[in-house]
């Protein structure tokens, strides 16, 4: 397990390890990745490389036709026109439904190498003859939800790209998942691509907007949590990159003041659930954290919070894919629960 997490999931405990649930979910392969006889005789013959943010060229003697990526970043490819042969990472839940982290991919039409923290079937793996292996980084050179005790086997099966996601620009990682898209044939003036991309600027004027109205109102505070049984992880806005975008914008977030080594979160006990004053909540959508019904009824110190008492939670699709498409949504709808909010009385918390 990476020493450098950003954020609690169903992988960490109090410090750390939280026993992962969710079974191994599996698919059939993705044929519009190539495979098999395709991956021998289609495709570009040209050569194809590609520097990542480890400073590492992975290059192939082909274009790539068989990818397999980290659910996050194939969502993001996918929103590109790049289909991946294999996930790894979140991508179904107990029922065979999509994970939220899924996003628009088919999950039944791609092969599900490794459902939850730790899982990764290397033999699967194997047998898909990889042409690639992309994941995203918290911090270079780890590859998120790659074992570490059997990473250096992995790698040696196919060449592997890491882009970096965490305390970076949103902007600079959507542009990197695009260079990287395009590298492996994308079209990036594809209608649904350009569409993404100005619904992504609109969005964000929106989102600025709105956080520029809200000052004139008074101010609205933002925390974004995940949760968990345990402990209440407050989020901390300058190490996350889409919060960091928002912020950029305007928007005036909690930022708490002892963060838990190494960053992202800092815990509380749920006693101290009111340690911060907030207007509006983001709650942490992954699968693994509680959600506001579940916390509204098994913990008595979130029903008391203002920003709960006056029904200002949102959700905070913690994860989403790094893509035009896969944040203009989120941006919207920060902006219209910014919006709704109105200032609350930190006193209200004590009744």
């Amino acid at each position: 397990m990476p020493a450098f997490r950003r954020s609690p999931s169903p992988a960490l405990n109090r410090r750390g390890v939280i026993t992962a649930a969710g079974a191994l979910g599996a698919g059939a392969l993705l044929t519009a990745c190539g495979g098999g006889t395709e991956k021998r005789s289609g495709g570009d013959a040209k050569a194809w490389s590609f520097k990542d943010d480890r400073g590492k060229t992975a290059s192939t003697g082909r274009r790539p036709k068989n990818i397999v990526a980290y659910i996050g970043a194939a969502a993001a490819l996918h929103d590109l026109g790049i289909e991946c042969t294999g996930v790894f990472g979140p991508t179904k839940l107990k029922n065979g439904e999509p994970d939220a982290q899924a996003a628009d991919i088919d999950v039944d039409k791609v092969t599900v190498i490794g459902n939850t923290w730790g899982q990764f079937n290397i033999e699967k793996y194997a047998a898909l003859e990889p042409d690639l292996l992309i994941s995203t980084m918290n911090v270079a050179p780890t590859l998120w939800y790659v074992p570490q005790e059997s990473a250096e086997k992995i790698t040696s099966l196919a060449p592997s790209i890491g882009i970096l996601t965490a305390r970076s620009s949103l902007t600079h990682v959507i542009g990197r998942f695009t260079e990287l898209a395009a590298s492996l044939g994308a079209d990036l003036k594809a209608a649904q691509v350009t569409a993404a991309k100005k619904r992504f600027e609109a969005a964000s004027e929106t989102l600025r907007k709105a956080a520029k109205d809200a000052k004139a109102r008074g101010g609205i505070k933002v925390m974004a949590i995940a949760a968990q049984a345990p402990l209440l992880y407050v989020g901390n806005p300058d190490d996350f990159t889409d919060l960091r975008y928002y912020k950029s914008l305007g928007v005036e977030f909690v930022t708490p003041a002892k963060a838990a080594k190494p960053g992202f979160f800092e815990e509380l006990a749920w006693e101290n659930a009111d340690a911060y004053d907030a207007d509006l909540i983001l709650v942490d959508r992954r699968t693994g954290n509680l959600q506001p019904a579940a916390l509204k009824k098994s913990k008595p110190t979130w029903a008391k919070l203002p920003a709960v008492r006056a029904g200002q939670v949102a959700s905070w699709t913690n994860e989403a894919q790094f893509s035009h498409a896969g944040f203009a949504p989120l941006i919207e709808q920060l902006a219209a629960a910014i919006t709704k909010s109105e200032k609350t009385d930190p006193a209200e918390k004590a009744a």
